[in-house]
Order: structure tokens, then sequence, then C-alpha cells
């Protein structure tokens, strides 16, 4: 007998897609986007980024190896919703401890299964990100795209996900002292820190550049987040404050923040990057790294002139900024996860690089 669907993907351009309810029950309203990994479902799914996103896994399989305590890239996820083809409720996998559908039960997290994610993949690549609509089998495409037609997207998330007070992470064996501005960052980051005797305090995203002289720290880091880079005006106030006082590193949402600090601009890709398995371009070395994405918005290379920001890394996809650096201000970003786990190590090498700023900066 063949089990009738029970749940309805409708995109504000009224396309619909079938498929099977796993993870909390309800409707959902989201920006629809995908993902690329071949792993990493769980860092995913706990990315504060995908805040208020509905994520399309292009990998067939998703759940195999269940959920794991440690993987975590966040206490309390924010993902809206997380659509595959095939969903595996029996995990097989010694560190597990519940299966996916049971973590995005707990964290309220909807999930759709049995779906085309391949077509449905294609659409978003040539149509570009959109609303879409979770909602029961029976809701048609009209009546759909009238809810979704009324509802507006919040622009508020990097206020929903960053840490509502100071919190330290100290090293096992410190060396130096890192201010972090918290805009959804990950936990892999903190951990990245850590591993290289950094100290870290993580501050909430509307810390003043005042808060942060007062902690006297060797470094500030602006982290990766969810939304439009423009709507995080506290965090660049901060970073055009604080720049040329203190070595800077900006991943992601911080990489953008650090432009609109020298007054360059950003923009909205079509259907952003996410996966793994991007190919960027160390301008500097020649070298080509895998890099690990996860963006709706990039840097206008043209709004650059003037800023003092060279281009120190090229998405060799769409030829995007990847990369900056203002050297004598010792300020440097990137567009990509040199912290991503799992997913490739390519660029662990940036933290180092940070590191040595720091001692330069110290030593000068």
């Amino acid at each position: 007998m063949i089990r009738p669907y029970d749940r309805k993907i409708i995109l504000e351009d009224g396309t619909s897609y079938p498929g099977y309810a796993f993870g909390a029950q309800g409707d959902r309203v989201a920006e629809i986007v995908f993902n690329t990994s071949m792993a990493g479902y769980q860092e995913i799914l706990s990315d504060p980024s995908y805040t208020g996103q509905a994520v399309v896994m292009t990998y067939p399989l998703i759940g195999n190896y269940g959920i794991c305590p440690e993987d975590y890239e966040t206490e309390r996820p924010t993902v809206t919703a997380m659509i595959v083809h095939e969903y595996n409720d029996t995990p097989s996998n010694f560190r597990s401890t519940q299966s996916l559908g049971e973590a995005m039960e707990r964290f309220d997290i909807a999930g759709v299964s049995g779906v085309d994610t391949r077509s449905l993949a294609m659409h978003i690549r040539d149509k570009g990100t959109c609303k879409v609509l979770i909602t029961g089998a029976e809701v048609s495409p009209a009546e759909g795209l009238s809810r979704l037609q009324a509802l507006t997207l919040p622009r508020d998330q990097v206020s929903r996900v960053s840490t509502p007070s100071i919190r330290f992470s100290p090293a096992p064996s410190p060396r130096f002292h890192v201010a972090a501005v918290d805009c959804g960052m990950k936990e892999n980051i903190v951990r990245s820190l850590n591993a290289r005797g950094c100290d870290v305090t993580i501050l909430p995203w509307n810390t003043t550049a005042e808060a942060v002289e007062a902690l006297n720290p060797d470094g500030v880091f602006l982290s990766n987040g969810p939304g439009d880079p423009q709507d995080a005006k506290p965090v660049i106030e901060l970073a055009a404050r604080l720049r040329g006082k203190y070595p800077m590193f900006g991943i992601c949402l911080g990489h953008q923040i650090i432009a609109l600090s020298y007054g360059a601009r950003t923009y909205k890709l079509k259907f952003g990057h996410r996966g793994g398995n991007h190919p960027v371009k160390n301008l500097l070395t020649g070298k080509v790294e895998i890099t690990s994405q996860n963006h709706s918005y990039a840097v206008d290379e043209k709004s650059l002139g003037g800023s003092g920001l060279t281009v120190t890394h090229r998405n060799l996809l769409d030829n995007t900024v990847e990369g900056l650096s203002h050297p004598t201000d010792r300020v440097f970003s990137v567009q990509y996860h040199p912290e991503s786990a799992p997913g490739p190590q390519d660029s662990a090498y940036l933290f180092d690089q940070f590191l040595a700023m720091m001692e330069d900066a110290a030593n000068a």
C-alpha cells in the first residue's frame, strides 16, 4: 500500500512539492535555500546562520548517523525546517543519542521527507531563493500563495541568535585574549580559537566599542550570522570604530560587516552559496582551497575603490569576493568557513594568521 503524502511545500511562485512529515509538526513560513554538503546535517541544523530558513539537502540520504551532543554548533538551533529526499529514522552510530527527527521535534524544527530534492534545488537555482510555506497536503497552492503574500519575513535574526550576555571560554594554555562579537557564532569557531591558545570573551551583537576597549583584548573577531548584513548596524559601527586599534578577523557575516564598515556595499546573491565543496582561490598564494560556505550576500567588488581593502580570495564558481585585507589596519576577513566541521580543513591556517597578527601587534 502506498503511503499518502501528508505535507506540502508551496513556493511563492505557486510551485508545490508533496512530502511526508517528520520532526516538529505545524505550518511554517521561511526562506527556502539548498545545501550541497554530503555530510554534516547536524551542524547545518544547528548553524545560527540558517535562522528563519528552510534548508533543502541535496544529498539524498539524511539522518543515517543520528545526532551526537558534542557536534552541535549552538545550544538552541533556530533553522525553520529541513527538507530531504530520504529520511533515515534508525541511525547506526555509536556516538548517536537520538535520531534527527527526535532532535528536530525537541527544537520545534519542521521536516519534510520524500521530496524530489533534485528538482527543488534546480528550481531554487534557476528562479532564486524565495518564501516557502510548509503545510498540510490538503492545502491548495492558491490558498498557500495567499498566506505567503500576507506574510513578511523578519529581519531581526542577528538579535535573536546572539548571546544575551557576556560569556567566557578559556583556553587550556592561553597566549592571547580575543573579544568575539557574536552575530550567530558557531561553536567550532570558539573551539578553533581556544585550541590555539586564545581565551575568548563572547559578546552580544550590540556591544559598544567602549565595552570592547575596556576588555583590553589582543584581537577582535566578528562572527558569522544570519540575515542581511546591512541590518547589523551596531556591529558595522563597532567595526568602524575599532579597526586599526586591534587586529581584526571576520568570517562570513563578519566579512561583510568589515566591508560595510569601510564604506563598501553588499548585495544579495540569486541563490547563495551553501555547501562543503566550493573552490576558492587564494590570490596571495595562488592555491585553490576547497571551502565550506553558507551565505546569501556578497561584497560588491566595484564598491571597494577608495576603501583601502584588497581582495585576497575569489570564488571560482562565480568570481565573487571571498576574502579582504587591510594590512595597515591589521584587518582581514573571509566569506567562507575555515572552522568547518565536518568539512574541508584547507583554510584552518587563517586562525594561525590571526594569531600571528596579534603577536606582531603585541611586539610593535
